[in-house]
């Protein structure tokens, strides 16, 4: 089994997708006639966007929505080379703070921003590679 996809359920599609070309430099691979999915070229794994709206027809049950002021229990992660520029960039894009770049004690420098919509992103880069 791989990991295919990772899918963010978020307000307007065109805006997340418009904020993560900003802020991460991910290139648009697909968006859906309808404007309620979109899809990020980011390596092996898809990045997709799909409005609550067409989620709920997905998911059949309710589901807490991200929200800056209350993140959910998720988060996606990008490997960097330099996470303090792509921390800077981020912010300067419109994301929220959260964690401000740091070396872990399992010998990872990382940092933390909440995208838009609430979905908390971590830019982590491996000191011991």
């Amino acid at each position: 089994m791989t990991l295919s996809y990772t899918v963010l359920y978020v307000q307007n599609v065109r805006a997340s997708v418009d904020f993560y070309q900003a802020a991460f430099g991910l290139e648009l691979r697909f968006v859906h006639e309808s404007g309620d999915y979109a899809e990020m070229n980011t390596g092996e794994t898809t990045l997709a966007f799909c409005a609550h709206a067409l989620a709920e027809q997905i998911v059949h049950k309710p589901y807490t929505t991200a929200e800056v002021a209350r993140p959910i229990a998720s988060q996606i992660g990008f490997a960097v080379e330099d996470v303090r520029r792509a921390f800077e960039r981020a912010v300067a894009s419109g994301a929220s703070v959260c964690a401000e770049p740091e070396i872990k004690p399992w010998n990872f420098e990382s940092a933390m921003v909440q995208d838009i919509d609430g979905h908390l992103v971590e830019f982590a880069r491996n000191l011991a590679l």
